[in-house]
């Protein structure tokens, strides 16, 4: 049993990265990590993911574009206001308008650029740059 399948599926992905692979099996396929992967893909992170049947909860089948630095799941998911967002900016990437912080809001999961866009705070999951 996974404690914390994100971080799993983040770690797991930045490692296929490292070694130069062109694709990656995430499992279990959740609609958290769905969201999180359709988010990378709309940043131009990673490539499509695409379900693959499978007899235990599905199997994403993701293609990677070797755009990935570093990633990771943000934990605890600490609550953030409008205003703090450039504190963990700073924390959590590397430089001003470099990456992103995934956040989940109550418009849905969505980019911290796109929060700022939206004028509304949320909860931070995960980085990318």
């Amino acid at each position: 049993m996974m404690n914390d399948p994100l971080a799993s599926v983040l770690s797991n992905m930045l490692n296929q990265e490292r070694l130069g692979r062109r694709e990656c099996l995430v499992h279990p396929a959740s609609k958290l990590i769905t969201s999180v992967l359709t988010i990378l893909n709309e940043s131009g992170y990673t490539g499509k993911a695409e379900k693959v049947a499978d007899a235990r909860g599905g199997v994403l089948k993701l293609n990677l574009l070797g755009a990935i630095n570093k990633c990771g799941a943000i934990k605890p998911r600490f609550a953030v206001t409008l205003p703090e967002f450039e504190k963990f900016e700073r924390r959590f990437l590397p430089a001003k308008d470099m990456g992103i912080l995934v956040v989940s809001t109550p418009y849905g999961l969505m980019t911290h650029i796109q929060a700022k866009q939206k004028n509304t705070g949320g909860r931070l999951i995960a980085y990318c740059y």
